[in-house]
């Protein structure tokens, strides 16, 4: 079964399924360093969706562990509950750019231990949605609280060491924009370039110019070309461990990477691994 659903798909979940076994749409619209997408959520939203912030949901504060760390798993179980999400919800996550902040809300909730056939990515987001005409709405509903228990470490991770000898005896993806896996430039962490071994696979190609996903085949194709193969041990991570869980997701729906047997994240990712001195930095085409 694929992460993604389609908005034709969703629109008639939405509306032939009973009220009690809808799916629960989740609105996680985000931008780096911008205004908070909130106010976008309040002009205009999926029927029965409900906003979740990035910053203060779908991650903990900032520190040692990078920008965008882990939740604490109860904190966020209880988040999920106060939004109606309980143990057997469906859910659907979806941004208004390129799936990948979509993409962490859905790795967090099968990090929870959500099985993989109860989450997923709207295809083509909320731009999508309206583009083909769905219904979208300003009025924000009262939800009854869910329960919800968290089953955290559903989905393997990997810390600062187990990404250096990812790289070293698999394959790490680093997901960031070539600019930066290059080391050319930095704009938010202490330094520049990637870790070392790791091999570039950039978030941003694995959309299509209409805002969907590319087909398993072209991703399937893609990730071969970057050393995926059956049996190989696979971490990503990007700048903060936001965008990197959408090479989870593009793995998992190629069908390199099914849901028995997902590839790794990174969650400090970039901005842990460039903030300790001692960890070595690499920069240019991976050797």
């Amino acid at each position: 079964m694929s992460p993604l659903i389609s908005a034709a798909s969703l629109a008639r979940e939405l509306a032939e399924v009973p009220e009690g076994r809808r799916p629960v749409p989740l609105d996680v619209r985000w931008r780096l360093g911008g205004p908070p997408a909130e106010p976008d959520y309040l002009a205009g939203h999926l029927p029965g969706a409900r906003f979740v912030d990035l910053g203060t949901v779908l991650a903990d504060p900032p520190g040692p562990a990078g920008r965008h760390p882990l939740p604490d798993p109860d904190r966020l179980a209880g988040d999920l509950a106060a939004l109606g999400v309980s143990d057997g919800s469906s859910v659907v996550c979806y941004d208004d750019a390129d799936g990948s902040v979509a993409a962490r809300a859905w790795w967090l909730l099968r990090w929870l231990g959500v099985p993989a056939d109860r989450v997923r990515v709207l295809d083509g987001g909320y731009l999508g949605w309206v583009g083909q005409g769905f219904p979208v709405t300003s009025e924000v509903s009262s939800v009854a609280r869910g329960s919800f228990t968290p089953r955290p470490g559903s989905m393997p991770v990997l810390d600062a060491d187990a990404a250096a000898d990812t790289a070293r005896r698999g394959v790490l993806l680093d997901a960031r924009a070539p600019a930066r896996y290059l080391g050319e430039n930095e704009p938010v962490d202490p330094r520049a370039g990637h870790i070392p071994g790791a091999r570039n696979a950039p978030f941003a190609q694995h959309v299509g110019a209409d805002g969907r996903w590319l087909d398993p085949e072209r991703l399937a194709e893609h990730y071969r070309g970057l050393g995926v193969e059956d049996g190989a041990d696979v971490g990503a991570y990007c700048g903060s461990g936001v965008t990197a869980t959408s090479v989870l997701l593009a793995l998992e729906h190629s069908g390199l990477r099914p849901p028995d047997h997902p590839a790794a994240l990174y969650p400090g990712s970039w901005s842990e691994w460039s903030a300790d001195p001692d960890r070595p930095v690499a920069v240019g085409e991976a050797q």
